[in-house]
């Protein structure tokens, strides 16, 4: 009877061992995959800002440039609103479910590599 009970004791006491393993390895695992998805995500921050700051200036520069052109400097920035304005229809009405489809595809994929 008391082998019984030491077998059920060591099997209990493998089984905790085991948990404690299984649950420390999903740590970890999480750990790598979150840290992976941030890592590859910086640097694609730094080149949209570094975009965002070109097409900033590139706009300003269009917008005195076509003010210049048009008489008065204020008309050039109108341009431009309204060129992005009409863009942001387009892309709302035709682009955002292709956009945010890619958008979570990209990320499941991060998360299952």
């Amino acid at each position: 009877m008391e082998d019984n009970t030491n077998l059920i004791e060591s099997l209990l006491e493998r089984a905790t061992d085991y948990g404690k393993t299984s649950f420390e390895l999903a740590k970890l695992k999480a750990l790598d995959k979150t840290s992976d998805a941030i890592s590859s995500f910086v640097p694609y921050s730094v080149i949209c800002i570094l975009i965002a700051s070109f097409l900033l200036f590139l706009n300003l520069g269009i917008a005195f440039w076509l003010g210049k052109i048009l008489g008065t400097i204020y008309y050039g920035f109108f341009v431009i609103a309204a060129f992005y304005l009409i863009a942001g229809i387009v892309f709302h009405n035709f682009m955002r479910k292709w956009l945010k489809k890619n958008i979570n595809n990209y990320i499941i994929k991060m998360i299952l590599k």
